[in-house]
């Protein structure tokens, strides 16, 4: 009797790789000329990464070489999460976060996508943030994956535990 192939599809983000990211946002941000005296700024505020300038272009400036750098470094901006430039006293600003975890309505949408579009013998449950996909073949599993890969998610999706 064969046994069941498993893998987990997982959404997470290398906090450390992020924090580089900013580091490096920080200081392009701090050495080039256009935002020079314009209060540009990036940090981190808690859980929130916290934009400032003094003008609404500025502020979405910031944001820009930030998302440049986490592409640099390998983070999908699926993962991160902007909100909309708001005025705060002399300045604007954005807040975003990062996302990690499937959330449970994208989880719903995942499983919904392997049910109808994915191969006949796959199977996949929802485990808090996470999904735990089984087929008892696992050219199956790797044809699931590629169904994952070629949708069109709102989330940057990992697969990881293949066996």
């Amino acid at each position: 009797m064969a046994s069941e192939s498993t893998f987990d599809v997982v959404s997470k983000i290398d906090k450390q790789e992020v924090a580089n990211a900013l580091n490096q946002a920080q200081k392009e941000i701090a050495q080039r000329y256009d935002f020079k005296g314009v209060g540009a700024e990036i940090d981190f505020s808690g859980e929130k990464i916290l934009m400032k300038a003094n003008s609404e272009d500025r502020v979405k400036a910031v944001l820009d070489v930030f998302q440049s750098k986490l592409v640099k470094r390998g983070i999908s901006l699926k993962s991160f999460d902007d909100g909309e430039p708001y005025a705060s006293g002399k300045e604007y600003r954005i807040e975003g976060t990062m996302k990690e975890g499937i959330a449970q309505d994208q989880a719903k949408k995942i499983n919904k996508l392997i049910r109808d579009e994915g191969p006949k013998g796959v199977k996949s449950q929802i485990q808090g943030d996470e999904l735990r996909v089984s087929s008892k073949s696992r050219d199956d599993l790797q044809a699931t994956m590629a169904l994952l890969k070629g949708a069109d998610l709102d989330v940057d999706l990992q697969f990881i535990n293949f066996r």
